[in-house]
């Protein structure tokens, strides 16, 4: 663990630092990344050794208390925020909860002005689905040599800007392990194989809840009968409660409260008078 000071200035241990994290190029050694949605997963995530984690906005609060020690991205939508000024104050919101990374989707021009404030900025390159309609649908990329190229002067723009990081998403795993070396930039694999500095998947995908999964997704395990069945139990239940109340039937004996012994003759007995 390292000991740091949060961006709340407050006193506070990583097991990653952006700079541990930079160290790792080269080294052979490669980290895990997954996406939990709330606490349960959170905790799943620090109870399987996960060691990058990263969150909502919204989650911020509950996954700091459960994994206080994570280091942790955090992210917005490409149409949260409409303008520099509430991109900055989210962005500056986030990292005061406990983020050490933002990501956004947003130019670079805004990747430039939130790394200007000392904030480890987190991009995105290769498959972009937000931005599928520009290149021709969800689709691999940097399988020809002129298309990777391409994605290495993206990495250089987005190292001009003051990037940390990238989601390189479904791109050549050739192409990424001839990038990866000559980029600072952290990498996290999605799709993109094994030359990531850390293999990022997301959690429904690695625990087989998927519908239909990508390509590139593995499923570890196969939640989705689990949870039709845990849905199937929910269903029945509710509507056996439906059923016992609507019939007069619930709640039970034993889930009411009985006065004690000839308390409630004495009550009629009062109420009898007040009447």
């Amino acid at each position: 663990m390292k000991n740091i000071y949060s961006f709340a200035r407050k006193p506070a241990q990583r097991n990653y630092t952006i700079s541990d994290i930079q160290a790792l190029k080269g080294s052979g050694k490669r980290l895990t990344m997954c996406n939990p949605a709330n606490e349960t997963e959170i905790q799943a995530c620090v109870d399987a050794g996960i060691d990058l984690l990263t969150v909502w906005d919204s989650q911020m609060d509950i996954a700091r208390q459960i994994a206080p020690t994570h280091f942790m991205g955090t992210a917005m939508t490409w149409s949260q925020y409409a303008t520099p000024d509430e991109i900055l104050r989210a962005a500056i919101s986030c990292m005061e909860k406990g983020a050490d990374m933002y990501y956004t989707l947003r130019s670079y021009d805004i990747v430039e002005m939130l790394a200007k404030e000392g904030i480890p900025v987190q991009g995105h390159i290769g498959l972009v689905p937000t931005f599928s309609i520009w290149s021709g649908g969800l689709r691999a990329f940097g399988r020809t040599a002129e298309e990777a190229l391409k994605i290495f002067k993206t990495f250089k723009r987005y190292e001009d800007a003051g990037c940390v990081a990238v989601e390189i998403e479904c791109v050549a795993e050739q192409a990424l392990n001839a990038i990866n070396d000559k980029t600072p930039i952290i990498t996290f694999s999605l799709g993109s194989g094994n030359a990531g500095d850390a293999i990022f998947l997301f959690m429904s995908d690695i625990c087989g809840e998927s519908a239909n999964p990508p390509k590139h997704a593995h499923a570890f395990r196969n939640l989705a009968p689990l949870q039709q069945q845990l849905y199937d139990e929910r269903v029945a239940a509710l509507t056996d409660f439906h059923s016992e109340v609507t019939a007069m039937k619930f709640p039970y004996s034993e889930q009411s409260i009985s006065m004690h012994e000839n308390e409630e003759e004495k009550l009629l007995e009062a109420l009898d008078k007040i009447s």
